[in-house]
């Protein structure tokens, strides 16, 4: 298929870009996560994404009698029962002697348990408007509209808004966190920004791409990306550009190539970029680490074939 061809159908489109904006805010969000070790992050809240918009979906639909499948009203269940999970998480860590890695094992199944009994519900119930809700399982990025396009827009740009305005708190708290306190940054608000700014980027593509498969998308961009970049600002920015790049070309082998899941190609895509930059990086790559190490051990030869 050819790139006219793409561009010229309405639905193709619709998947590139909505699949790049997802990309784009995940990859560039996620470096925070990645940063601070809590890469499982991304598993925890798109977990706990499931039992939020299906809440959201069910105040909707029997509360205010209104359509629950609304993008809007799905993101905000979605964001609010997301950040809840991590703060769940992080406050076990801080306040017992379990790891956080622990911890979000333990949010992540209970949320995700919670979802499983909601689906249940809402499968055995006579609900309006419940045939689609499992797309937040599995994914389905064929489903994304131009209302879903723009609310993706709209609201990963906010989160990326939030983000800049809070560049050196989140910048502090990441690598610094005792001198951040020091500053009189108040370290719960801006865990709280950073976390729910995260759980936004990871919230909006789990609709098209499933909540299994949204851990790729914040954790490979930012992994790819430290491996050439030695700044947080770079490695932001290009987090952001892998992360929406490896997505259009996923989506665009997926449609080209016919019947390929378009969720998993983009997470093989982004594993591509991941093991270039393994490789070809010029400060952290494995050839150019053998390579100095290669060069060192025939200098050390050198030196001793000829000290007296």
């Amino acid at each position: 298929m050819s790139l006219l061809e793409f561009f010229a159908n309405h639905t193709y489109r619709m998947v590139f870009f909505g699949t790049m904006t997802i990309g784009l805010v995940s990859g560039a969000l996620g470096s925070f996560a990645y940063l601070r070790k809590q890469s499982l992050v991304s598993d925890v809240v798109s977990h706990a994404a499931l039992p939020g918009t299906l809440l959201a979906f069910l105040v909707a639909v029997t509360v205010f009698g209104v359509d629950g499948r609304n993008t809007v009203g799905l993101i905000i269940g979605a964001v609010i029962v997301g950040t809840i999970a991590v703060l769940f998480a992080n406050g076990v860590a801080n306040t017992t002697k379990i790891r956080i890695d622990s911890a979000m094992a333990v949010s992540l199944t209970l949320f995700f348990g919670a979802g499983m009994i909601l689906m249940r519900v809402i499968a055995n119930g006579e609900y309006p408007g419940k045939g689609g809700i499992q797309d937040y399982l599995f994914g389905n990025a064929s489903v994304i509209t131009t209302a879903d396009l723009y609310t993706s827009v709209v609201t990963g740009g906010l989160a990326i808004v939030v983000m800049l305005v809070f560049w050196k708190e989140f910048a502090l708290r990441t690598f610094d966190p005792g001198h951040a306190s020091v500053l009189g940054f108040n370290g719960r608000t801006i865990d709280v920004l950073m976390f729910t700014t995260i759980v936004i980027a990871i919230v909006i593509g789990v609709k098209s791409v499933g909540l299994v498969l949204m851990v790729a998308f914040v954790v490979t961009p930012p992994a790819a990306a430290r491996q050439w970049t030695t700044t947080l600002g770079s490695m932001v920015t290009l987090a952001g550009i892998f992360g929406a790049v490896g997505s259009g070309v996923g989506a665009y082998l997926s449609i080209a190539w016919g019947n390929v899941p378009t969720g998993p190609l983009i997470v093989l895509t982004l594993f591509a970029l991941f093991v270039l930059s393994l490789l070809l990086s010029p400060r952290r790559s494995i050839v150019m680490t053998s390579l100095t190490r290669l060069r060192a051990r025939k200098q050390l030869q050198h030196q001793l074939e000829t000290t007296p």
